[in-house]
């Protein structure tokens, strides 16, 4: 008779953390501070406009950043770090979305 292993032909599998009670933690209050603070500026009206737009625009990429390393575990990954390169061309390609459409944009009403 023949020797069965213990994975039964599957490869292995490996245990994969995906997070602490404690790092989930600090990334919900991280979260909750990055969305307060802009509130607290827009409502009390602490800033200029364009100081404002500067305090939104720093909280919204910490908070895309804390998403990122807290909750997707995008530090985590094993080699080759496929969902980073996956994010990274997501990210090239709204880039050149947003960038084309802003520069037809501006370039149409030169025209006109």
């Amino acid at each position: 008779m023949s020797q069965h292993s213990s994975n039964h032909g599957h490869g292995r599998h490996e245990e994969h953390s995906h997070g602490s009670m404690k790092s989930y933690t600090i990334g919900f209050l991280l979260s909750i501070v990055l969305t307060i603070i802009p509130m607290v500026v827009v409502f009390n009206g602490l800033l200029e406009r364009t100081a404002t737009l500067l305090v939104i625009l720093i909280t919204a990429v910490a908070q895309l950043l804390v998403q990122l390393i807290f909750f997707m575990h995008i530090r985590e990954a094993d080699k080759p770090r496929y969902n980073l390169m996956a994010l990274v061309l997501g990210g090239i390609i709204v880039i050149t979305i947003v960038a084309g459409s802003v520069w037809i944009m501006s370039f149409n009403s030169v025209v006109q």
